[in-house]
Order: structure tokens, then sequence, then C-alpha cells
């Protein structure tokens, strides 16, 4: 259930992001060391920037984590598959489609108007997106984001960030 944000949690988004966070609606999931890991965000900036990213991925351990994936090449393999697997593709699709419903929710924006994000529903482009909304929205949602949360596994488990946040304040 998301929660909005109260001024511990804009502090701690704050740390994880080393800027000021921005259109921060709510708190989509927490990090297991209590701190917000994702966030929703509005589909249009104070500033008027159209922003079609509505789960954020916010903790540091997790990006980095998800960073590695990327950097190994895994979205090419991801999009590979969704090419090859009329089941995936369909799974793939629907996620998209609750992508945009779940943003329509929070407002309409024209400019981003039946774009998801993550490169969603036709390619794998940002595995921070699609495991976002897997944290947001639960399992089976995102079948991708749901891989990714298997692959990078416990990511707090080394260090929890909230103490690394509390140690540098």
């Amino acid at each position: 259930m998301e929660q909005g944000p109260d001024d511990a949690d804009l502090a701690a988004i704050a740390w994880q992001l080393g800027r000021e966070p921005r259109g921060v609606l709510g708190i989509a999931a927490r990090c297991p060391c209590g701190d917000p890991c994702v966030v929703t965000t509005a589909p249009r900036l104070d500033d008027g920037t159209p922003f079609p990213t509505t789960y954020y991925v916010t903790c540091p351990r997790l990006n980095s984590a998800i960073g590695g994936l990327e950097g190994s090449g895994a979205m090419r393999e991801m999009e590979h598959r969704l090419g090859l697997d009329d089941e995936l593709r369909e799974k793939y699709q629907a996620a998209h489609e609750r992508y945009l419903a779940e943003r329509a929710q929070r407002g309409e924006v024209p400019e981003i108007e039946g774009i998801s994000a993550g490169g969603m529903p036709q390619r794998v482009k940002c595995l921070h997106v699609l495991a976002g909304q897997s944290l947001a929205s639960g399992p089976d949602v995102n079948p991708f984001g749901d891989e990714v949360l298997a692959e990078v596994g416990e990511w707090w488990v080394a260090r929890p960030c909230a103490d690394e946040r509390r140690r540098s304040s």
C-alpha cells in the first residue's frame, strides 16, 4: 500500500539521490532497512516537465546492483527473448498497460500519452524502471522486473543503506 512521504522519507530520498527529490507523490516500496526504495512520482513535475517514470528507484544499493546487470548485457538478452516468446510478450504488454493506467490515476499528461517507461512494450531499455514497477505493484506484474529482482537478490544485506545514511548525517 502506497503511503505519502513524510519529512524523514524526503530527507532519506535526498540523501539517496544526492539531490532534492522532485515530484514525489508517495513511497511505493521500502527497503528492508525501512528507508524508501521506490517512489511514485508525478507524471508532470512542478516545473511543468512531463515525467513518464512513475516508479523511480531511489535506493543506492539497488540502483548499483541493477546498473551492474545493465552493464552485463542483460537488456539485450531480455529483448531477444521478447522477440521469440509470445507469452512473455503478452505479459510485458500487460505490464505496459498497467503502468499507463497507474500513471493516469495520478494525472493525464498528453505529451507522454501511450508512453510508459523502460522501453515497454517493444523494447527493454531500463531495468531500474522494470524493477521499480515490480517492487511497487508486486510480483507477476512485470516479468522482466521480477527477473531483475531475482537476479540482484538481497541487495540490502551487505550493508544496509540506512546505516550508511545515519553514519554520514
